[in-house]
């Protein structure tokens, strides 16, 4: 199991932290000694997050604050109002996601729900909480991917997938897109010379809501019968597959622009190891150009943070 460094006088955001990998990484943060924020969809899960992480460490720093990625106006006022705190981050982990609806659906912002949700929002709340994670000693950004984006195509003209939508397909390219922001971020950060890292992870195949209601976003749809049957064969818990995320946001050891996830059974299963990018993220200037194309999308431009 990865032991944590102490986190005591550091302060997180961890999005979508009310179950999951997302409560997980709060926990562990929390029982390091971070201050916590549990930016979450409904307040009352992130609530009964908070008190089940409070059970376990009495003492724990947790703040629940409203926040879906998936609406850039509330990653707009959730960032509005971290920033008027004037409190440095040390760390924001890009946690919250959501993966294959049966049916093409659209955020409130009129974006295809998947890239909205797993990119967009986590991209525009990245760039408008820089002036706090610039202003900590080190601050890190924790991106989570998916080994799903090694199937994944950006399609630049059809990135909302309004001519043909593939539920796994699409989600396969908003998980590419967040490997490629999360190694653009960290080549910005170099070039200015920020006190800042960037990396990604990906939790390999572990048993969360993703996959149980996270297909049909709790509508009651069976899951496919072949992830039904595969989870059965080559999975683990949520304890073990959030340590690639939590190693890539407070290891010393750790580095900028890495990507990490587990290390048995094609990246399945296992303790976390540093995971080879797949060759669609391997080229600076896709980065680069999907940066540019979601600046346009979100509204938010590096010049504003």
């Amino acid at each position: 199991m990865y032991h944590l460094p102490d986190q005591h006088d550091k302060i997180a955001v961890v999005t979508g932290s009310n179950s999951g990998t997302g409560k997980e990484a709060a926990r562990r943060l929390a029982g390091a000694g971070a201050t916590v924020i549990l930016a979450v969809r409904t307040l009352a899960k992130g609530d009964d997050a908070r008190l089940e992480i409070l059970r376990q460490y009495p003492e724990a720093r947790l703040e629940v604050r409203h926040l879906d990625v998936a609406d850039l106006s509330s990653v707009r006022a959730f960032a509005e109002t971290l920033l008027a705190e004037k409190r440095p981050l040390d760390l924001l982990v890009n946690n919250a996601g959501v993966m294959a609806p049966p049916e093409r659906l659209v955020s409130v912002d009129g974006f295809e729900l998947q890239f909205a949700t797993n990119f967009l929002g986590p991209f525009a709340l990245t760039l408008r909480l820089l002036p706090l994670l610039r202003a900590a000693n080190q601050g890190r950004v924790a991106t989570m991917s998916s080994s799903a984006a090694a199937f994944g195509t950006i399609r630049y003209r059809d990135l909302q997938r309004e001519r043909h939508y593939v539920p796994y397909l699409a989600y396969a390219q908003s998980k590419l897109a967040d490997l490629l922001f999360a190694q653009h971020l960290a080549r910005l950060a170099n070039q200015r010379r920020w006190n800042l890292m960037s990396n990604a992870a990906h939790p390999g195949f572990t048993r969360t809501n993703l996959l149980t209601a996270g297909a049909s976003l709790g509508r009651g749809r069976q899951r496919p019968a072949w992830l039904t049957n595969a989870m059965f064969l080559a999975s683990q818990g949520v304890e073990p597959g959030t340590e690639p995320l939590l190693y890539a946001a407070t290891s010393p050891e750790a580095l900028s622009g890495a990507y990490y996830g587990p290390g048995r059974l094609f990246g399945l299963v296992g303790p976390t190891t540093l995971v080879r990018v797949p060759r669609s993220a391997r080229h600076d200037d896709d980065g680069a150009r999907l940066w540019h194309v979601a600046e346009e999308l979100t509204g938010v431009a590096l010049a504003d943070a």
